[in-house]
């Protein structure tokens, strides 16, 4: 039988859910995506993992299958996963991978993480394009 997590881990579990549910249909986030919004000391991606594998019943309301690994690699129970994503819309690559370019969430807006307590994402760096490079 498994032990129901301490009250303050239940609560910082309620967190990391809070997080998830934020990802949109048709996107994805990493695990670690959620541990940085998150901004918690000792929180990584292990951690939201254990969590997101502590659902239960709550993995009918919490959209776990957008959680996926840095890579865009799936869980290892992929293949329920994989069909939940590919009914969202999100594509996979030759390697079975999200396609993270096409499909990645870029976090809440800096209001929504403010006002519940969260950090956001880094914004990527935009490449110069080749026109930007050139000096005559």
């Amino acid at each position: 039988m498994t032990q129901s997590p301490p009250r303050d881990e239940r609560d910082f579990y309620e967190r990391i859910y809070t997080l998830v549910e934020q990802v949109p249909w048709g996107k994805v986030a990493t695990y670690g995506d959620i541990a940085t919004l998150l901004g918690e000391e000792g929180c990584d991606a292990r951690v939201v993992g254990h969590a997101l594998g502590a659902l239960g019943a709550r993995s009918a309301t919490v959209p776990w299958q957008r959680i996926i690994n840095r890579t865009g690699g799936i869980s290892l129970d992929g293949h329920r996963q994989r069909e939940l994503l590919e009914a969202e819309g999100v594509a996979f690559d030759e390697k079975g991978h999200a396609k993270m370019d096409a499909h990645h969430w870029s976090g809440p807006s800096e209001e929504w993480a403010r006002a519940h307590g969260f950090k956001t994402l880094p914004r990527p760096v935009e490449k110069p394009s080749s026109a930007q490079l050139s000096l005559f």
